[in-house]
């Protein structure tokens, strides 16, 4: 099996978030996908097209930066695989990861090899007609979700309503993206004792100020403390912050499948957070699985995304560890890719091949930005 095409696509649909003021995006939030301003959401869509008539669908990390990942793709990584047989595809990710180490271990070159691995690994169970997680070693689909909540500016009415609102769609496991104490403390008194409350905090402090931070919420029994430190790789400063006895989180912005393992040699983390959109696909989740595993680690993927990455994290948790819940971003899309962009609070893979992925057509054409198609010469 060859892959002939590769299409790339930035899309940005609009989005609601329940009760929030919208204001100019500062220039510091601009990037930051749960800002409490941004009201359009980017996916950067990758489909590999092969010469047997699979077509297998990936996705890049990147939001408002997807411009930078998607010309990695077109201009470097994409041709990298066009022309290749799916058959030695490991031997040409090694090739194309030597090329590009020079790039570093992390950022828009490995999200591009994210995408492209995703699509890999779609096309593979397409291939043996399995759903991807039943190709992965798992039995059922069937898995719980979180919500993940973008940011209500730490106005903790607005915070209060918006989780209550959460609560009533059914979800039990829920994560903030606010940074003060009254905030996360409304949300906490607000929601029924058996709701679980999660706060990403993404990195505004300093080790002092992350100090007095967390040890201010402790008393809130925060299910973890995500990104708590300036900048989010220190794993000293995280080591000991967790000396607190607030679970910490980490690994979104990990370089790398090798960032992670200096975290766990830390004792930095007690939950590492892998995005299969940015540490290198299915291949590399498997790679941080096995070092979390190695260091009795737990693992909560992140997945603040809503295309072909959103999916293959569900297959993921549900071939390799189904009590954990997904993370999906709780916005209310203009249009839909597929039924996961409704936020149910559970979700069945069912027997679909692959991912299952099939985004909308109408969809894609309505709110594509850029596109690009890199085919063999």
């Amino acid at each position: 099996m060859k892959i002939t095409k590769i299409t790339i696509r930035r899309i940005a649909i609009p989005f609601t978030a329940g009760v929030r003021d919208i204001a100019p995006v500062k220039e510091e939030d601009k990037f930051n996908g749960a800002s409490p301003n941004i009201d359009k959401m980017e996916s950067l869509l990758v489909e590999v097209e092969t010469d047997t008539g699979l077509v297998g669908w990936g996705e890049a990390f990147g939001h408002a930066s997807n411009i930078v990942t998607y010309a990695a793709l077109e201009h470097l990584v994409a041709p990298m695989f066009v022309g290749k047989n799916i058959a030695n595809y490991e031997q040409h990710l090694y090739a194309a990861k030597r090329a590009l180490h020079s790039f570093g271990s992390s950022g828009p070159m490995l999200y591009a090899l994210s995408a492209i691995d995703i699509a890999i690994w779609d096309l593979k169970a397409q291939h043996a007609k399995q759903p991807l997680y039943k190709f992965l070693g798992g039995t059922t689909g069937k898995i719980s979700l979180y919500a993940s909540l973008v940011s209500y500016g730490n106005e903790p009415d607005k915070v209060r309503e918006n989780v209550l609102r959460t609560a009533n769609a059914g979800f039990k496991k829920i994560k903030l993206h606010e940074t003060t104490y009254a905030a996360i403390a409304a949300a906490r008194d607000a929601l029924p004792d058996d709701v679980e409350l999660m706060v990403d905090v993404n990195c505004p402090w300093n080790l002092t100020e992350a100090t007095d931070n967390v040890t201010e919420l402790k008393p809130l029994n925060l299910g973890w403390v995500e990104e708590p430190v300036w900048p989010p790789e220190d794993a000293a400063q995280l080591a000991t912050i967790r000396k607190i006895g607030v679970p910490v989180s980490a690994g979104e912005n990990a370089s790398g499948p090798e960032g992670f393992e200096q975290l766990f040699k830390a004792g930095a983390i007690d939950i590492a957070q892998p995005s299969v959109s940015k540490i290198g696909g299915i291949t590399g989740m498997y790679d941080v699985c096995k070092r979390a595993k190695h260091h009795n680690v737990q693992v909560v993927p992140h997945c603040f995304y809503y295309g072909a990455g959103m999916i293959a994290t569900a297959h993921f948790i549900a071939a390799t560890m189904p009590e954990t819940s997904l993370e999906i971003p709780f916005i209310e899309l203009a249009d839909s890719l597929h039924p996961l962009n409704e936020c149910p609070a559970t979700f069945d893979l069912g027997d679909s091949l692959g991912l299952g992925f099939s985004p909308k057509p109408e969809t894609l054409e309505k709110y594509t930005i850029a596109s690009c198609l890199i085919s063999e010469k």
